[in-house]
């Protein structure tokens, strides 16, 4: 039996620089794990796949990306066991946080781990990449610029720890329509990649936080004021900086300290329905709440 952890990712940057002949996008964003997780505990047995999730509505069968990761691994080792898991979901569902891609990525880990198939991390994001394209870097995780269509990564100088307060409106955003209504109206300002790699290999939080940037929000925002308005809450309270993750719609505020990450929490707590969490960015090799 195996235990594994499936971290949250925020992004500091997303810039999109066009549409591919395969029909993706061509992305260019700075990407950050955080601590919060989702737990899979995954058992080998003789049988087939089998999942189980604290989320009573989820799917739970080949529908769900952790599943079919279990069953890309069936297939390309040719395995004739199953396994058994159990998956406890805290990152909100849908969110912009890669939740779902975070769980295939630990299902790839486990399924390897538990089956000594000694795969390396190379061939672990091959075939995570199959499954979608937030796979690899949840894989590697820490600080990354991701391009490609987000499955080409390069390793950055570690982010400086910084506390991160997460508010998700009770709506769900559809990736595929944030992308199609980005390609009719595109966007006035676009990320600094350069200048936000330099800023976090300084150290400088005060300069990352000014860089933020995220191609995806004015699209997201035209639909859903409330994104807008988490953002200002954040900002009124202090926060270094405040933007929406991935296509959203959850919304996340960069805090000088714990202290000022929880009374930003707190208000949000009072005067809104998010779903609000206090976290920390971390690096794979420091595992933090």
């Amino acid at each position: 039996m195996v235990t594994v952890e499936a971290n949250a990712k925020i992004n500091l940057t997303l810039d999109i620089l066009g549409k591919r002949p395969d029909g993706f996008h061509e992305v260019a964003m700075v990407m950050q794990s955080i601590g919060l997780h989702d737990t899979l505990t995954m058992e080998k047995t003789d049988g087939e796949i089998a999942l189980s999730i604290n989320v009573p509505w989820l799917k739970a069968d080949e529908k769900n990306l952790a599943w079919r990761a279990a069953e890309l691994v069936r297939q390309e080792y040719g395995l004739t066991g199953g396994v058994r898991m159990e998956l406890t979901k805290r990152i909100p569902i849908a969110a912009g946080l890669a939740g779902g891609s975070a769980d295939a990525a630990a299902v790839l880990k486990g399924m390897n781990e538990l089956y000594n198939l000694q795969m390396s991390e190379a061939r672990l994001c091959e075939l995570g990449a199959k499954l979608g394209s937030d796979i690899p870097f949840c894989l590697m995780g820490g600080t990354m610029l991701a391009t490609g269509r987000g499955e080409v990564l390069t390793r950055l100088a570690d982010m400086p720890e910084t506390w991160v307060v997460l508010a998700k409106p009770r709506i769900s955003v559809s990736t595929a329509w944030a992308y199609q209504n980005y390609d009719e109206q595109g966007a006035e300002r676009h990320p600094d990649n350069e200048a936000i790699k330099k800023a976090i290999a300084r150290g400088n939080r005060k300069a990352v936080a000014g860089l933020l940037c995220n191609v995806l929000e004015s699209v997201t925002i035209k639909k859903y004021d409330v994104i807008a308005d988490y953002k200002q809450m954040m900002l009124d309270k202090g926060a270094m900086a405040s933007m929406m993750s991935g296509s959203g719609p959850t919304v996340f505020g960069l805090a000088r300290n714990r202290e000022q990450a929880e009374a930003i929490a707190n208000v949000l707590r009072q005067n809104t329905n998010a779903d609000v969490f206090v976290t920390r960015t971390f690096q794979m090799n420091r595992r933090k709440a």
